[in-house]
Formats: C-alpha cells, sequence, structure tokens
C-alpha cells in the first residue's frame, strides 16, 4: 500500500496539491482505473472502494471509514471520474458546518473542480464558472424545492458528509430527501458510529437482521482497526486521570467521591462535572501533565498541537487562561458563534502554536492534522461525539506519529476507550432507552453540543463544585489497561507521560508492558519491611486490581462474561482462584492476558 498521494509525498489524504488534478478524455469503459493508475496514487482502500463503486453502479453508495482515512479524496476521486466521463455534469456537496464547506472546496480546487462554498440560498443559482456548490444540511432543509430544482436542472452528483447529520430532526430528513430524489447520484459518508435515535436517514439502506432489527447497510466499510493495521491514522494512548471531588448539592448537601469510583450514576455525574470546574485543581493538573506529554511529542514532531475540548464558552475561556498562566502562551480559542472561527482554525493548522480550545467546532468542524494531544473536558459520553472528538486526533501525516488523549476517568468513557475500534450501524426498531439506562438522544451531536449544558442532568444554576484534586489513574490502549496509579508529578505517571512522540501501534504497546512490568517491579522494591518470606498484601491487592482491569477491558472488547475469562487464566496458568493466588500466579494471569491483546496465546 502506498502512503503517497496525488504524487506530492504527502501523507494526508485531504491535502492534495494541484499537479494531481486527473486528466480529461480518459476511455469510456471504467475511466477510474486509467487516473487511479496515472495521476495519482491512492490508499489501498480508497482504490478498493472506487473499484466497488463504480463496479457496482449503483445510484447510492454509502462509504463508512474511520474519520482521518482520506474520505474527502475517496469522494472527489469518484467525482472526477464521474465529470470526466460525462455521467455527470454538477455536483452539490453537504456538510454540517461552514467550516467544512470551504475544506471540501478548497480539496476540490485541487483536483480540478471548481466547488462555491459562499453559495446562498437567496443566490437561486451559482456562477457559471463553477461545476456546483457546497452547502450545509441546515441549508437544504430550510429550501428544500430550491435544491431540488438545482439537481433537476443537470446531471448532478450529490456528496453528503457525515450522512448521520441528515437525520437530525424529522424535517431536515424530509428536506433532504425532497431536494436530492432526483439526482443523477448520491455518494453518503460517514466516519463515526451511526446516531443513537432511531429516525431513519435518508438514502441509506436498511437491513433486518436475525432479531428483526433494520440495521444500515454500508457499501463499503473501513474501521480504525483496520485504518491502524495499514498506519492509516495513528494510534490514540488514553491517559485516565481520576482524584478526589467534593460539591454541594441544590439541596444544600455537601457530597464527596472519587471520580470513577463505583457509585451511582447521579454521583459520577456530579464528581464528574466537579472535576471539570476551572476553578478546582483537577483542570489545571491535567492541562500541566497534557503539556508535559506535548513537550515530549515536539521533540521529534516540532509543530505537533494540542486542544481541549471544553463544554462551553465560559469555561473554554477559563481553560485558555490557565493554558497562558501554565505555557506563557496564549491558546486559540474556537468558539462556535465566533464568525471568524474559520479562520482562526485555518491559522492555528497552518502555525506552530501549542494549545487551541474548541467548543462545537470540536465535532466535525475541526480538521487539524498536527493535533497530536486532547484533553476531554467535557461530560458528553454518545458515542458519536466520543468518536468524532478522538477522531480530530487520529490523523496521520506520517508512520509512527502517536495521538493522546487525557480522560476523567469515569466509566462511560472507560469504555468508549476500550471500544474505540467497534464498528457500528444505525439501528432501528429499538427502544428509546439503552440498556445501561441512557437515554437515546434525538440528535446526539446537537445535545452534545448545547452549550449551557455540562450534563444532561445538572443544571449549573442548581449545582455547586467545592474542590477537586487529580490524581492519576491508568493508561488505555487497544482494549489494555497499564499503569499502577499515582500521584501526580510521581515516577509513576511520567513513565508514561514520557512515551516518544514517534512509535507505530505495536512499538506503542510493548513500550506500555515494559513499563507496567518496570512499575510492578518498583512497588515491590519500595514495600515497606516487607521480608521475603512473607506475602506482601499491598502489592497483592495491586495485582489484583491490574488483573481486573485487564479483565475487564477484554470482557468489553470480546464480550466473554469476567467469569469466564478467570476461568480461562486460570486453566492457562495453573493455580487457586485469584483472591488466594500468590505474586508469581498474578503475574503470570497479566501477562498472558496481555498478551492477548496483541494476539499471543
Amino acid at each position: 500500500m502506498s502512503e503517497t498521494l496525488f504524487g506530492s509525498g504527502s501523507t494526508d489524504p485531504e491535502l492534495m496539491p494541484a499537479s494531481g488534478i486527473l486528466p480529461s478524455g480518459l476511455p469510456p469503459a471504467y475511466p477510474e482505473r486509467a487516473a487511479w493508475g496515472t495521476a495519482q496514487k491512492l490508499r489501498a482502500w480508497q482504490s478498493e472502494a472506487l473499484h466497488k463503486y463504480f463496479d457496482g453502479g449503483a445510484r447510492d453508495f454509502l462509504a463508512v471509514a474511520t474519520p482521518g482515512a482520506g474520505k474527502t479524496t475517496f469522494a472527489l476521486t469518484a467525482a472526477r471520474n464521474l465529470l470526466d466521463s460525462g455521467q455527470i455534469n454538477r455536483i452539490t456537496i453537504v456538510t454540517p458546518t461552514d467550516h467544512l464547506k470551504r475544506q471540501w472546496a478548497d480539496a476540490a480546487a485541487r483536483v480540478g473542480i471548481a466547488i462555491d462554498p459562499n453559495f446562498k440560498n437567496a443566490d437561486g443559482k451559482h456562477g457559471r464558472d463553477f461545476t456546483g456548490v457546497a452547502v450545509t444540511y441546515a441549508q437544504v432543509a430550510s429550501k428544500p424545492a430550491l435544491h431540488r430544482a438545482k439537481t433537476e436542472a443537470g446531471k448532478t452528483l450529490v456528496i453528503m458528509d457525515e450522512v448521520h447529520h441528515a437525520g437530525d430532526a424529522l424535517s431536515w430528513g424530509d428536506g433532504i430527501r425532497e431536494a436530492f430524489e432526483p439526482a443523477a447520484r448520491r455518494l453518503a459518508l460517514t466516519g463515526t458510529p451511526f446516531r443513537s435515535d432511531t429516525s431513519p436517514i435518508p438514502f441509506v439502506e436498511y437491513v433486518e437482521d436475525q432479531d428483526g432489527i433494520r440495521r444500515s447497510k454500508a457499501d463499503y466499510t473501513y474501521g480504525y482497526g483496520s485504518a491502524l493495521k495499514d498506519h492509516v491514522v495513528r494510534p490514540v494512548i488514553f491517559m485516565a486521570y481520576s482524584g478526589q471531588m467534593r460539591w454541594r448539592t441544590s439541596a444544600g448537601e455537601e457530597m464527596a467521591a472519587t471520580l470513577g469510583a463505583a457509585v451511582t450514576k447521579d454521583i459520577t455525574a456530579q464528581a464528574w462535572r466537579t472535576a471539570l470546574n476551572p476553578a478546582g485543581e483537577w483542570i489545571p493538573a491535567v492541562i500541566a501533565a497534557a503539556d508535559k506529554r506535548l513537550s515530549e511529542v515536539r521533540r521529534t514532531v516540532p509543530d505537533a498541537g494540542a486542544m481541549v475540548i471544553a463544554t462551553d464558552h465560559e469555561d473554554a475561556r477559563a481553560y485558555a487562561g490557565q493554558i497562558k498562566k501554565l505555557t506563557g502562551e496564549s491558546a486559540a480559542i474556537i468558539l462556535s458563534d465566533d464568525g471568524g472561527a474559520s479562520r482562526k482554525i485555518d491559522e492555528f493548522s497552518a502555525g506552530t502554536k501549542r494549545w487551541m480550545v474548541a467548543v462545537r467546532m470540536v465535532s466535525e468542524g475541526v480538521d487539524v492534522p498536527r493535533l497530536a494531544v486532547g484533553v476531554y473536558a467535557t461530560s458528553t459520553a454518545t458515542p458519536l461525539f466520543f468518536a468524532q472528538a478522538v477522531g480530530r486526533f487520529v490523523r496521520a501525516r506520517k508512520r509512527g506519529e502517536t495521538a493522546s488523549v487525557f480522560l476523567p476517568s469515569v466509566p462511560q468513557l472507560m469504555a468508549l476507550a476500550n471500544e474505540l475500534e467497534l464498528e457500528r450501524d444505525h439501528a432501528l426498531d429499538r427502544p428509546e432507552t439503552e440498556p445501561d439506562g441512557f437515554v437515546a438522544e434525538a440528535d446526539e451531536m446537537l445535545a452534545a453540543n448545547r452549550e449551557e449544558k455540562a450534563s444532561g442532568e445538572l443544571e449549573k444554576a442548581k449545582f455547586e463544585a467545592l474542590e477537586s484534586q487529580a490524581s492519576f489513574d491508568r493508561v488505555l490502549f487497544d482494549g489494555g489497561e497499564f499503569g499502577l496509579g499515582g500521584e501526580m508529578g510521581s515516577e509513576d505517571e511520567q513513565d508514561f507521560l514520557g512515551i516518544p512522540g514517534l512509535l507505530d501501534a505495536e512499538q506503542v504497546s510493548i513500550l506500555l508492558r515494559q513499563r507496567q512490568a518496570e512499575q510492578v517491579s518498583r512497588r515491590r522494591k519500595k514495600s515497606p519491611e516487607a521480608t521475603p518470606a512473607l506475602p506482601d498484601h499491598r502489592l497483592l491487592m495491586d495485582l489484583r486490581n491490574d488483573l481486573a482491569k485487564n479483565v475487564s477491558a477484554w470482557s468489553a472488547r470480546t464480550g466473554t462474561p469476567h467469569g469466564v475469562v478467570h476461568s480461562e487464566l486460570r486453566k492457562l496458568c495453573g493455580g487457586p482462584a485469584v483472591a488466594q493466588a500468590n505474586e508469581a500466579q498474578l503475574q503470570e494471569r497479566i501477562k498472558r492476558l496481555q498478551g492477548w491483546f496483541i494476539g499471543r496465546k
């Protein structure tokens, strides 16, 4: 597989130079194959998807590809060939945000397609010099008849980017369907788990499974796991932080809890909210840790940048103030209602500034390939939003770059981090309430981006954060968990913050296991006055907890019950049950289980 695109030497699939313009006058039969073999070198998945697209010849095609894999390149290559073969003569690109309209227009220009991102409904028509327009889903839904007329006026290809947005509201879905029903071709793209509601997405095929549930059917899927193996995206190291939280409820009662402890959903939400309070100590401490990680990454990736994902404007400005105090350098602040947001994103992307703080624009609207470190400072925990957020950090520019995302150590986020590689389809005909008790939002992304709430359950006016302290909890990578916890600034934390910035996925896995073994050995040596002849109850407890974390991660990854995993380990390694196992037996089970994560039995 080649990582070079359009003969430029760049590994960023969205950065295509003008020299990559495809030739006109291609053979009428399978024109795309001539293009693929001459003017550009595509990634293997893009070439495979294009073959499937043209061989099938279907009017509708849904491509699901992980963020950072190069969906834009795939779609524009298809569009260029459809234009050159005369199958279409107009293009409409539909995106979630105004910023993305401009990104698409710039990318299209680099392959010789003129797209107008400034078209307004009031304009009626686009200029003669343009092949088509880039519009938002909201723009289409507000004037579907206008866009239907534009679609009918030519042989139109409609590219629907992040197509799950077509179902943001019933009226939106109806409008998209009305506007683009006459299109000659419709190419739908998405890079994230589909929405959690049960409203069908226009022009997406649903197939009933064995349980009688209709699920979306993709024509081509390229998931994060496959992209990671192909070195198309960066491996993501999740750094989880816990700590002690104290707050006052609306009833005036003072509460305290450890972030991520086994408590009720309400207490977890309140502790999480307390951690994210800018006036506490948790956020500054975690940002400082992330900044240390950024400094380490910049040793080998000098322009690497970092981003804090904030809940609302007030918090974003406060976080930016803390970054200024910590680093002496101002952070770029990207707010959703700022008219200059797109310009600020472009400036940050092209520069070498260390930090940016974003609100709402963190979804599909931020495309900054040099982002390598993130702080997830929001209490939104839907799979869609989480995948979009993490997707801002995974775009690979060259082989070996890693991404590091700092998280509050709460069950919802830990589960999402461990399940990053899972592929999901949009399911209809299912209950609105999920098994874990969470109610599916009618619009996950709008709910996730809602400004004046950091939690669906807690209004700011009814809650008062009193005190928060941070502590290092663990590292999550590829379904495995590493680290024994530690104080901020401790050697145990620094072991992981200091991981080199250029490592491939296998090297990250090996290094994390080494650091884990070193920490276990170090703790054994530091155990107070424990004689070799006596068991060290502190070390045994640490090992049991470590084993439990890894069993939990393997269970989440494979669906195997915890008890079955423990039984299999005991069968393979020998020894008694966990409660009676000694140090060597526990270490052997941990080592064996960690081997499973990298395919070693």
